[in-house]
């Protein structure tokens, strides 16, 4: 199978070379650097680096994931239910949130087979493509 382990900084050039944003915008390296520096970055790694999670305490003081990314030669393999369900034993609140665009069906699917619940919608951050709250008890 594959590890979970908190990301390191030596995690960094690696997570940069497969989210294939991280190369177009300074504003997703930034955030990833960032993350990686607070120890709120996690990743799945089979030999190499399969994808990332982050978790963070900025959304009302609730866990919530903030970024879920697994490379896309490994989707839908069951490295993103695992960085999900390992965020969940870890959560320091009792609420874990996380949200999606409307466009984005497979992270629905994943989030309705985790239990996760429609919390509430929030429009205009990407125009025509509203993003869409999700929650789940974890404790």
């Amino acid at each position: 199978m594959f590890e979970i382990r908190q990301a390191t900084v030596e995690d960094i050039g690696e997570i940069l070379a497969f989210d294939h944003l991280a190369d177009r915008e300074k504003e997703r390296s930034a955030f990833i650097r960032r993350v990686v520096g607070q120890g709120a970055c996690f990743v799945a790694v089979q030999g190499n680096l399969l994808g990332y999670t982050v978790l963070e305490y900025n959304f009302f003081e609730q866990g919530f994931i903030s970024m879920l990314y697994v490379r896309a030669d490994h989707r839908r393999s069951g490295v993103g239910m695992a960085l999900m369900s390992h965020l969940e034993t870890i959560c320091r609140t009792r609420k874990l949130f996380t949200s999606t665009n409307l466009s984005n069906r497979p992270m629905q699917t994943l989030l309705s087979r985790l239990g996760y619940h429609l919390s509430g919608v929030i429009h205009d951050l990407d125009e025509g493509d509203p993003e869409l709250v999700y929650v789940k008890v974890v404790s």
